[in-house]
């Protein structure tokens, strides 16, 4: 804070007024870092762990798809804000029926309240892309939603929003020029934003630079979707200049809301990230881009300001995903957004923390460290490449199961991990199995489905390492 005091010059005080003003305009405060706990697989570590492992890593926001009543209580006295979400398929019902979204605010978020420290509920999740066709059941679900808060007197300590994906918008490029498809206007764009201007909350916005750049990589550098050192771009409409397709994205919702006079309606960013595998026509998904994009994206939020558009406003992200689901449906991509694997550790190594950022370092992650090189570091494999090892968490009976089939039936070179062998050592199921695992992965071509057997297994992209074993990239 500037202090002044009485002096003769009335130019010193002029100089002092507009360091003041410079400071007002061009500074924020820092933004926040939280993630998504996405639960589509059959192979991730119990709540309980996962909270320990969000507690250890210093992560203090997350965002559910749903409420999980074993979730929510794991994270009960934990200090960790949490997103809960109304999911779609309930949205007709909570938007017809005030009584159903009473019991279902009482059943699930009164109950863990405030032992859980629930902030907020996403009402939906990008519904102008549900095949259900839910559109029109979201802002009327908001109200009742937010209705049934007050009747519990928590609608001053939670907020309401849903998530709104990019393609909501009609124009995005340049920033400038943003707006809102015009069949979404009237019918619920202006009433949601009218509700979370009445309710002081914010808007949710799901951005992710690695969808226009894989579509148009011919065009978009891919240094400018990653938030590396580029000539930036120069919006023709406003004259701003933009380092990041990311901040180019958000101030394009930013013009958009603008645009139907909400200038003061806040935004945060629910989800955005970028896998570290995808099929061959997924151009740039690979762990090398992967960390570069949610590692400098770290650093820029927790450095403070905001988009050019918006400086003041700090910039209040969930990163996707905690880990990767073998369950979600599309492409390769979809199943590896994660940070970490099943088995808790980093699939790539990049700072979440302010205290990171100064220190160079990021936090170590306890656990089993034999599956991914100790040190997190990117692999140097080439693109494409794949293993397959054993998900500990499966339990040593399921494991059992799933080694005796595949030195079995499956057909896999078990011979290595026999004793004497090269592989053997170390002599436990895990590695034993690994081995088995991705043999049979290898042998099956890596084809989809061959690195499952039942939850006992998952596919990582760094090469596992078992004392001095090496494993096969094919046959």
């Amino acid at each position: 804070m500037l202090c002044f005091f009485q002096v003769q010059s009335m130019a010193y005080q002029a100089f002092s007024l507009l360091v003041l003003l410079l400071s007002a305009i061009g500074f924020s405060d820092a933004g926040s870092i939280g993630i998504n706990y996405g639960r589509v697989a059959n192979d991730l570590p119990s709540p309980d762990k996962v909270v320990e492992l969000l507690k250890s890593i210093g992560v203090e926001k997350v965002k559910l798809y749903d409420t999980d009543a074993t979730v929510l209580t794991a994270l009960a006295n934990s200090g960790i804000s949490v997103m809960a979400a109304l999911p779609n398929e309930l949205l007709a019902s909570a938007a017809a029926d005030q009584s159903f979204a009473d019991n279902w605010v009482q059943s699930n978020i009164s109950k863990f309240y405030p032992a859980t420290k629930i902030e907020a509920i996403a009402v939906g999740n990008e519904v102008f892309v549900d095949p259900k066709n839910t559109t029109s059941y979201v802002v009327p679900a908001m109200k009742n939603v937010h209705a049934s808060l007050v009747k519990f007197n928590l609608d001053s300590n939670i907020k309401i929003s849903s998530p709104i994906a990019l393609s909501a918008l009609q124009n995005s490029y340049p920033s400038s020029a943003g707006s809102f498809k015009p069949d979404l206007v009237e019918p619920v764009i202006k009433p949601m934003l009218d509700f979370l201007k009445q309710t002081d909350s914010y808007l949710m916005v799901n951005a992710y630079p690695f969808f226009a750049y894989s579509a148009n990589s011919d065009q978009i550098s891919l240094d400018y979707a990653l938030f590396k050192g580029n000539p930036g771009v120069v919006d023709s409409g406003s004259g701003l200049k933009y380092n990041s397709l990311f901040e180019a994205q958000i101030d394009a919702v930013f013009a958009a809301m603008s645009a139907l006079k909400y200038d003061d309606v806040k935004m945060v960013v629910t989800e955005t990230g970028w896998p570290s595998m995808g099929d061959e026509n997924e151009i740039g998904a690979s762990e090398a881009n992967a960390a570069s994009y949610n590692g400098n994206l770290v650093r820029r939020v927790l450095s403070g300001n905001g988009t050019p558009l918006r400086p003041q406003d700090p910039l209040n992200v969930y990163l996707f995903a905690l880990f990767n689901e073998n369950q979600k449906s599309g492409p390769t991509s979809e199943r590896n957004y994660g940070l970490f694997y099943p088995n808790e550790q980093k699939v790539y190594n990049i700072p979440l923390t302010k205290e990171e950022l100064e220190s160079g370092q990021s936090t170590p992650v306890n656990g089993n460290t034999s599956q991914v090189p100790a040190t997190g570091e990117v692999s140097k494999t080439s693109v494409g490449q794949t293993w397959c090892v054993a998900n500990k968490n499966a339990g040593e009976k399921t494991l059992q199961a799933a080694l005796d089939y595949a030195c079995g039936e499956g057909g896999a070179d078990c011979k290595p991990i026999q004793p004497g062998a090269t592989c053997y050592s170390p002599n436990t199921l895990d590695a034993h199995a690994s081995y088995a695992f991705n043999s049979y992965y290898q042998k099956k071509t890596r084809g989809t489905g061959t690195c499952d057997f039942g939850g006992a297994a998952y596919v990582v992209s760094q090469p596992p390492r078992y004392g001095n074993c090496e494993f096969p990239t094919g046959y």
